[in-house]
């Protein structure tokens, strides 16, 4: 009954204890043992407990960036991180505040077990994107194209460049990586690489292909045995070695085409008259074949195929527009007009080559309304036509070269059709002056085969024909036209020369092969002119003038000499 009595006070003690700790918790003060980020908040009230974090948090953690090879240190408050202590705080009013009220009696007596909250921080991934991105600014960049050149010296396709990929650092995703773990100390700046479009080993293939399709190619026509042939460097120029591939260069593929054509191509030919001594006889028409235009496509696709090195171009056959029976009668033609021209100090090879092209034209008919060409009519600059080695104009040089002297003949041809007032359908001039058609400057035709042809028009009315007489032993070429007597008159003047250009100093090659101390000449000096020369055509239909303009280039002599 004692103890009863003496427990009722104790209780009583102990329930006035509680409701004082109750009552003492209404002043907001955290719980004993409680701290945030180390920092003991216990019995400190929020708003106190948030200054005191606020103080620790005050120096922001120091953060390693890395990005490839480069590494950078740096205040974490320079990529949008930020302390929170309010939610640092609010945790451990919530802990505060859910105590039990046995939990509240050991706070106490003392008796709690300390519990420590993490300092809570935030990170703004817009302010993070924009600081990574700084730091990584120059470390992007582009993918860099391989690159393929024609090398000059080798004469070959090779690379000059090699690939190599883009790089893009990700700083997006590595500011939504940190803002989703503040408390990280190191962060990784992902990076992403690409491929360039171009790389070095497709542009070594096509290199490669390039450098096979440089070969010596062949072109025969179909029906014939005549054979064109593209030097490995001419096939070079046919076509390009891009990024993308082997390109045709269609301007130039056409313009090969056409040389090789002309040159394998066999026209029609025409009945014409042959002189045997000083009496003509008929030669009789022959029928012709050349290239189909459709074959174009095939050449550019063989020439195209390094497995290829010849092909056979399709052909059609060609009628000739003049035929034995439609020859005229010689004896009732006039001469209309003559050309003459010299070769003095020519060498017996030109002497050749200007016998043998004056006999090929001599006797040629023209029909009426007809063209004439010289190329067609001669048939051909080869051996196997009869011509030999001459001196030539090609490549910026006068040199040793098939045909040289035709040109004699071409030159003659030009001033008897032009003296007629014939029609000029196609005339090519000298690269520079050649003494041999002096003194009639400007008054000369160049022909080239193929590529260059002297052709005129017959409008005469009736046809025409062209005959040569060559004599070797006195140096002078004639080339006369006879056709229907005609009424018109032809005046031609003499050159205008527009302006004059010296010729350049002499240049002088070292030849190996010579004795040291020698020198020989192998080309000679020439001024530079403009000028033209007209004539006036005067016949039933009035009075006509037209011009025909040259412009040579001034040459240079040039020597070879032995080495010192």
């Amino acid at each position: 009954m004692k103890f009863w009595l003496v427990g009722i006070p104790m209780v009583a003690l102990l329930g006035g204890a509680l409701a004082m700790g109750v009552a003492a918790s209404s002043d907001e003060k955290l719980a004993p043992g409680l701290s945030v980020a180390g920092v003991d908040v216990g019995g400190l009230t929020p708003q106190q407990a948030i200054a005191a974090i606020g103080e620790r948090a005050a120096a922001a953690p120091q953060v390693t960036v890395t990005a490839g090879p480069q590494t950078w240190t740096l205040g974490a408050d320079q990529l949008g991180w930020r302390a929170d202590a309010e939610t640092s705080v609010a945790a451990a009013v919530k802990v505060s505040a859910a105590r039990t009220l046995m939990e509240r009696v050991q706070g106490m007596i003392g008796q709690t077990q300390p519990q420590n909250f993490p300092l809570i921080a935030a990170v703004d991934p817009a302010v993070a994107k924009v600081a990574l991105s700084s730091l990584t600014a120059n470390l992007n960049v582009q993918p860099k194209n391989a690159a393929v050149a024609f090398n000059k010296t080798t004469l070959k396709y090779a690379l000059t460049a090699r690939d190599a990929p883009g790089r893009q650092y990700d700083a997006a995703t590595a500011a939504s990586t940190y803002a989703a773990t503040p408390t990280a100390t190191a962060i990784q700046i992902p990076v992403k690489e690409w491929k360039a479009q171009y790389t070095a080993p497709v542009l070594q293939g096509y290199a490669d292909r390039g450098n096979a399709l440089m070969r010596p190619f062949g072109v025969t026509l179909d029906g014939t045995t005549r054979k064109g042939v593209l030097t490995p460097l001419q096939v070079a120029n046919l076509y390009w070695v891009r990024p993308q591939g082997i390109v045709a260069d269609d301007a130039a593929m056409k313009r090969a085409f056409a040389l090789l054509t002309e040159f394998i191509d066999q026209p029609a030919q025409n009945a014409r008259f042959a002189f045997e001594g000083d009496k003509l006889v008929k030669v009789p028409e022959q029928a012709g074949r050349v290239t189909q235009s459709a074959a174009y496509a095939a050449f550019q696709a063989g020439v195209l195929d390094p497995a290829k090195s010849s092909m056979v171009l399709a052909s059609k056959k060609v009628s000739p527009r003049l035929s034995a029976a439609q020859l005229p009668d010689a004896s009732k033609l006039s001469l209309i007009h003559t050309g003459v021209s010299t070769y003095y100090n020519s060498s017996p090879e030109r002497r050749v080559n200007v016998d043998n092209a004056a006999a090929k034209i001599n006797g040629a008919v023209v029909p009426v309304g007809g063209t004439f060409s010289f190329l067609d009519s001669l048939g051909g600059i080869t051996e196997g036509n009869g011509f030999v080695g001459g001196l030539i104009i090609a490549g910026g040089r006068t040199v040793d070269g098939l045909g040289g002297g035709v040109c004699q003949v071409s030159t003659t041809v030009f001033r008897a059709m032009y003296g007629a007032g014939l029609p000029v359908e196609e005339r090519n001039q000298h690269s520079y002056r050649v003494g041999y058609y002096e003194p009639q400057v400007g008054f000369e035709a160049a022909v080239y085969d193929p590529g260059l042809d002297l052709k005129f028009g017959n409008d005469t009315g009736g046809p025409l024909l062209i005959k040569t007489i060559n004599n070797d032993a006195g140096s002078t070429l004639e080339v006369q036209i006879w056709g229907v007597k005609q009424t018109r008159t032809v005046a031609v003047s003499p050159a205008v020369i527009l302006n004059r250009t010296a010729h350049p100093p002499a240049k002088y090659v070292v030849n190996p092969n010579m004795r040291p101390g020698t020198s020989k000449q192998v080309d000679w000096a020439a001024d530079g002119f403009n000028l033209y020369i007209t004539r006036t055509i005067k016949d039933a239909s009035g009075v006509r003038t037209d011009k025909t303009s040259t412009v040579y280039k001034p040459w240079q002599a040039v020597y070879e000499v032995g080495p010192s």
